[in-house]
C-alpha cells in the first residue's frame, strides 16, 4: 500500500527543484582545513562511532557568521586536558572567524577553545545577558562551558559554572524553560560506556561496532539519564533534573526545543537510539511532563520506536504550529510527524514522500530549513553508516549521498520530492555524515550547510541561487527575555504567506544553526507585518518592511539596524 500511494505522489505531486539552485562545495576556498579524527584504534569502541557537531554563531558580534567545530580525541581518550602548548599534534575543536569576504581564519589558540577532550555535540548562547555569546561542548568524559570575554578569547569556567558533567553526553540546547530571562541548558546523555568494558562483535568474521541493544537476546548497555541546568544568574547553574520532571534514562542522542502546543514556553523533543523517543510538554510552573505516548511520538504509524539520531522543529505546512522532523537508522525512515493542533502528532512519512527514500539510509542530521527561500520549509538528511566494513558483509556503504527533500505545496496540499540530484548534492564525493549546521555565513540571503563528517574532512556548502527569491532575516536581542532572544516566535504575513519560526538552539545532530531566523518570501518583495512574541511575554509589531535586509530587533525598542544586502 505505501508503494502505490508513493508513486501517486510522484505522478501528481512531484515538481522539479528551483534549477538555479546548486549547494557548490566552497570548503577549501573558504579556509576551512578541519579534519574529524575519532581516534579509531581497529578494537571497535563504541565511542568512535557517533561523530560529531558544530555550530554557527557570531562569537564577535560583527554581523558575520562565525563557525565553531567539534573534534574527537585517540581512543583511549586522555583523562585531563592538555595546555595549549602541546596542541600542534593533537585534534582539537576550531573556531574559525569569519572575515566577511566568504572565507574564515582559524583563531582557536588565540580565543583558547581548543578542547582536547573526546568532542560530541555543541550550543552557543549568551549565558549572562552581556551580549556575547559563550560555548558549551559536549564530551565523552567531562564537557566545557567557554565564557566569552568580549574580546576575541574565552575563558574556561566550566567548574565554576556547575556544569562539567563527566558522563558521555551528546545533544546539548540552550533554552529559557522558566522564562525568568537567564538561559537554561539541557544536555543529553547516552550511555554508560567504558574502554575497558568495550565488547566486540563479529559479523561473517570480520569484527564490527556493537550495538547498544543485542538485537538476539534484548541486553543493553546502561542507559543515562539527561540534565536540565537551571541558570541562577550569577554565572552559575544548578542541576534541577529531578526537579522539573526528567525522569527517563534512555538513549539520548539528540534534543529539539521547540512550542510545539503554542502555550508561550518551550517543549522538548529527544531522540533516543532504539528505544521510543520522548517529548516533555513544559508545564508552566517549572516542571515538565512527559506526553510521549499521548501525543504519539514515540514511534512510527506501526507503533514501532524507532533509532532516533538527530531531531527538529519546524512549521512545513505553514499553519502556525510546529511539526516534527526525526531521523533514524536504517530499515527505519526520517519521522515526519504532523501537529494536529491537538496535542497529537500524524506520522505522514510515507504520505507525503519521505519515508520510502529515506529507509535505505544510515540518517544523523536532519533539519527544516527553506532552500529556495519560496516560503515552505524543506527538509535536509545527513547520511553515513555506522560500521566502517559494512561492504564486507552487506550492500550497503559506509559513505552515503545526503538528502534534500523540496517541499511542494498545491492545491492546498504539502508534499516532498527528493532533489537532491538537483541540486549537486549527487554530484559531490560521498561522505560518512554525521553533524550539520545552518546558516547564511555570507550574508547573501540564502541558508548555507556545513557538515562535520565522521573521521573525514569537513565540508561547507555554499548556496547559489536561493537567493533569487525574495527573502528576510530577523536578529533578536533581548532585553527583559534572555539576550539572546532564544524563544521568541516570529509571525510573518507576506502576500499570501502566513509563516512562524522561533528561534532556538540545539537542533539537527550534535549542532546548533544560526540564531538569526530566516524567512523565504518567494517573490513577495515587502513584508505586510512582523510580530515577535518574545519569552518576557512583550509583544513587538512592524509593517511593510522591505525583503532582503537582515533586521536587528531589540526587545521593546524596535528596529536598531537595517543591513541592507
Amino acid at each position: 500500500m505505501r508503494c502505490i500511494c508513493y508513486l501517486l505522489y510522484l505522478v501528481f505531486f512531484s515538481t522539479s527543484a528551483y534549477p538555479e539552485v546548486q549547494f557548490i562545495d566552497v570548503t577549501g576556498s573558504a579556509g576551512i582545513d578541519f579534519e574529524h579524527f575519532d581516534g579509531r584504534s581497529g578494537e571497535k569502541y563504541l565511542i568512535e562511532t557517533l561523530g560529531s557537531g558544530a555550530l554557527f554563531f557570531d562569537f564577535n558580534v560583527d554581523g558575520h557568521l562565525d563557525l565553531y567545530i567539534v573534534n574527537a580525541a585517540t581512543s583511549p581518550p586522555p583523562t585531563q586536558p592538555v595546555e595549549s602548548s602541546n596542541y600542534t599534534h593533537l585534534p582539537i575543536n576550531k573556531l574559525y572567524q569569519n572575515k566577511g569576504d566568504g572565507t574564515f581564519t582559524d583563531v582557536t589558540l588565540k580565543a583558547g577553545v581548543g578542547d582536547t577532550g573526546y568532542g560530541v555535540g555543541c550550543a552557543a548562547a549568551d549565558i549572562n545577558n552581556d551580549g556575547f555569546p559563550e560555548i558549551y561542548v559536549t564530551n565523552f568524559g567531562s564537557n566545557r562551558l567557554y565564557y566569552n570575554n568580549g574580546d576575541g578569547t574565552f575563558t574556561d569556567i566550566t567548574e565554576k559554572a556547575g556544569v562539567g558533567d563527566k558522563r558521555w553526553g551528546t545533544g546539548c540546547a540552550f533554552l529559557d524553560y522558566n522564562l525568568d530571562g537567564n538561559i537554561d541548558l539541557y544536555v543529553v546523555n547516552y550511555m554508560i560506556f567504558s574502554i575497558e568494558g568495550n565488547q566486540g562483535w563479529e559479523s561473517r568474521g570480520a569484527r564490527i561496532y556493537c550495538s547498544p541493544v543485542d538485537q538476539m537476546d534484548g541486553t543493553r548497555f546502561q542507559s543515562e539519564p539527561d540534565i536540565l541546568y537551571r541558570n541562577n544568574g550569577d554565572g552559575t547553574f544548578t542541576d534541577v533534573t529531578d526537579a522539573a520532571g526528567i525522569t527517563h534514562r534512555a538513549l539520548g542522542l539528540a534534543v529539539a526545543v521547540g512550542d510545539y502546543d503554542n502555550d508561550g514556553d518551550p517543549d522538548l523533543h529527544i531522540a533516543n537510539d532504539m528505544e521510543p523517543d520522548l517529548l516533555y510538554q513544559n508545564s508552566g510552573d517549572g516542571t515538565f511532563t512527559d506526553v510521549t505516548d499521548f501525543t504519539g511520538t514515540g514511534y512510527d504509524e506501526n507503533g514501532i520506536p524507532g533509532s532516533g539520531m538527530g531531531s527538529a522543529f519546524g512549521d512545513y505546512d505553514n499553519d502556525g504550529y510546529l511539526d516534527l522532523v526525526v531521523s533514524n537508522a536504517p530499515s527505519q525512515p526520517v519521522l515526519l510527524f504532523h501537529n494536529e493542533k491537538t496535542q497529537f502528532f500524524t506520522d505522514v512519512s510515507f504520505a507525503l514522500g519521505i519515508g520510502a527514500v529515506t529507509v535505505p539510509y544510515f540518517k544523523w542530521a536532519v533539519e527544516f530549513f527553506d532552500y529556495n527561500n519560496d516560503g515552505f520549509q524543506d527538509i535536509f538528511v545527513c547520511n553515513g553508516h555506522l560500521q566502517d566494513n559494512i561492504e564486507l558483509f552487506s550492500d550497503d556503504t559506509y559513505p552515503q549521498t545526503d538528502l534534500l527533500f523540496q517541499n511542494n505545496y498545491r492545491d492546498g496540499t504539502h508534499t516532498f520530492s527528493d532533489v537532491s540530484t538537483e541540486v549537486g548534492l549527487t554530484q559531490l564525493a560521498k561522505m560518512v555524515g554525521r553533524g550539520a549546521a545552518f546558516g547564511d555565513y555570507d550574508n547573501d540571503g540564502d541558508i548555507d550547510i556545513f557538515l562535520n563528517h565522521s573521521n573525514q574532512p569537513a565540508k561547507l556548502l555554499r548556496n547559489d541561487g536561493g537567493n533569487s527569491n525574495n527573502w528576510i532575516t530577523i536578529h533578536t536581542i533581548g532585553t527583559n527575555s534572555n539576550a539572546s532572544g532564544i524563544g521568541t516566535k516570529i509571525t510573518l504575513k507576506a502576500g499570501t504567506l502566513s509563516l512562524v519560526k522561533e528561534v532556538h538552539s540545539g537542533s539537527s545532530y550534535l549542532s546548533q544553526n544560526d540564531l538569526r531566523v530566516h524567512f523565504g518570501l518567494g517573490k513577495n518583495t515587502q513584508v505586510d507585518s512582523l510580530e515577535l512574541h518574545w519569552p518576557s511575554g512583550h509583544k513587538d509589531k512592524f509593517f511593510e518592511l522591505n525583503a532582503n535586509q537582515i533586521f536587528h530587533i531589540k526587545e521593546g525598542q524596535g528596529i536598531i539596524n537595517g543591513q541592507k544586502d
